[in-house]
């Protein structure tokens, strides 16, 4: 994807900026410095691979910080988030069952970095694959060298960019799963983002799969 240049030392910095004003560093037990010099090593990497990318839009973002479970919990970090211009914060479908969540691994295609932080590219809410089964998505964009995000990934999407998840706008990530055939996916739900499941082999017209580039750059 190419277009006009932005300024992407600018958004890496808005983006940890948000983490900070969200109360991360304190989640994650760090101070506001602690957690700043823990990601500022992604800054240069963002640099160079985004520069060329298109300015975000609603369905579509260069890069994304993304935050994994091993400094901060799925659940803390989802009632954090809120629909654009709304207040009420995410939450876990009943469905999950208690513990369930840590069942949920990245699929070994994705070679997610190790560690607590790391930068995704090109990142899509997947628009095009509604009303297609998660499995027949992750098969068509896998024929677009594009692969699915995770759960840290869902949360970082809409942690960073809010309206990316809207009416009818909504996506699964095929990205995490445990061994059955269960997807999670973020939907709206009570005026509020909501993390739940739909089948691996169910479509649904009100939600896509969203996907990325299939490069994902850690901490070193």
């Amino acid at each position: 994807m190419t277009g006009s240049a932005f300024d992407v030392a600018a958004g890496f910095d808005r983006q940890v900026e948000t983490l900070v004003d969200m109360s991360y560093p304190g989640l994650a037990g760090a101070s506001t410095e602690q957690f700043t010099e823990l990601v500022s090593p992604l800054r240069e990497a963002a640099v160079a691979r985004a520069a060329e990318l298109a300015p975000p839009t609603e369905s579509r973002v260069p890069f994304l910080l993304v935050v994994t479970r091993e400094l901060i919990a799925v659940e803390e970090r989802l009632r954090l988030t809120a629909l654009a211009g709304k207040r009420k914060p995410g939450f876990v479908d009943r469905h999950f069952a208690e513990g369930d969540l840590v069942r949920f691994d990245p699929i070994k295609e994705l070679e997610v970095p190790a560690g607590s932080a790391y930068l995704l590219f090109d990142v899509d809410r997947g628009e095009e694959f509604r009303n297609l089964a998660p499995s027949a998505a992750m098969e068509a964009m896998t024929a677009q060298d594009r692969l699915p995000l995770t759960i840290d990934e869902g949360i970082a999407f809409i942690t960073q960019f809010p309206s990316a998840l809207a009416s009818n706008r909504c996506f699964s990530l095929v990205g995490s799963r445990c061994g059955d055939k269960r997807v999670p996916a973020l939907w709206i739900s009570q005026g509020a983002p909501k993390l739940g499941w739909c089948w691996y082999g169910n479509p649904h017209t009100w939600l896509g799969s969203a996907s990325a580039h299939p490069v994902r750059v850690g901490l070193e």
